[in-house]
């Protein structure tokens, strides 16, 4: 029997998905949502917050700080890719400087004492961001050549439900 098929490597779909259309309205999506936010909070967003009340001008500071940081770590990466994609920079090179962009976690919650109260511009950004931010993680992993996190419940037949099965048939291969 013929055993080379086995020897050869695995072909990584991922990169080749990252560097697709898909990335392109990724990329698009995220350059917007940062000059967005940016304006916002530099212009409405600033009168905004002059009239919030001292517990919930606090959590407006802290917020839009996390904001902001999320979306310039965002931006790192969006920027990066696209020179890989472009050809401009090394799938390794990129990654490497990728190691140096540590994405700051998503708060497991939101809310607490002040955060009704802020602009609901503002509850709405920050929700884009998390959305984006789960977005690029799942590309990275894919560029990373990883298996994405898909929600499980999406029903039988779906592409998560598939990929489940495949990762128990191999595993029961493995042993």
């Amino acid at each position: 029997m013929d055993n080379t098929r086995d020897k050869a490597e695995a072909i990584a779909i991922g990169p080749r998905i990252v560097a697709s259309g898909g990335f392109d309205a990724l990329y698009r999506e995220g350059m917007t949502l940062i000059e967005e936010v940016a304006a916002y909070l530099d212009g409405e967003g600033r009168s905004e917050s002059r009239g919030l009340a001292r517990e919930t001008s606090f959590v407006y500071a802290t917020e839009s700080m996390r904001l902001t940081t999320r979306l310039m770590q965002l931006a790192s990466w969006l920027l990066l890719q696209r020179a890989v994609n472009e050809g401009e920079l090394s799938a390794e090179n990129a990654r490497s400087e990728k190691e140096k962009v540590k994405f700051s976690a998503t708060p497991s919650e939101r809310g607490g004492p002040g955060y009704g109260g802020l602009p609901e511009r503002l509850k709405d950004y920050i929700a884009k961001g998390d959305r984006l931010f789960d977005r690029v993680i799942q590309f990275d992993k894919l560029e990373r050549g990883g298996v994405p996190d898909l929600p499980m419940d999406v029903g039988a037949g779906s592409i998560s439900d598939q990929l489940s099965r495949l990762k128990a048939a191999f595993g029961q291969l493995r042993r």
